[in-house]
């Protein structure tokens, strides 16, 4: 089955106050775990603790903060193994951010196997 990547994003702030629960967040999980379509997941931390490293002209450049200035900014993922993109889009809607924040739902790309 194909893989999707669900990327969650919320405001800057974070969550509204009635929204730091992190049951709903374990719930949700359980539900992918008991539908067999879980692969991976992970929260991160807020951006100030990012660090960005870009190259140019062959060197490294180093940089505190995220990439890019954003009202949203990506606070986590799931990785999810499901027959198509419309049981992705079902299981993004069901995240407990969405009525808040956005959910990116991206095909993870098949690359061909590498020389042995």
């Amino acid at each position: 089955m194909p893989e999707y990547m669900l990327l969650i994003y919320v405001p800057e702030g974070g969550p509204p106050e009635d929204a730091r629960d992190f049951q709903p967040w374990f719930d949700y999980t359980k539900a992918l775990h008991d539908a067999g379509v879980h692969r991976a997941d992970n929260a991160l931390e807020l951006t100030e603790t990012a660090t960005t490293v870009r190259v140019r002209d062959g060197e490294p450049v180093v940089s505190d903060g995220p990439f890019a200035e954003t009202k949203e900014i990506l606070g986590g993922y799931y990785l999810i193994d499901v027959g198509n993109l419309d049981e992705a889009l079902g299981w993004a809607a069901k995240i407990p951010s969405a009525p808040y924040g956005s959910v990116e739902v991206r095909p993870v790309m098949q690359l061909p196997d590498g020389p042995s």
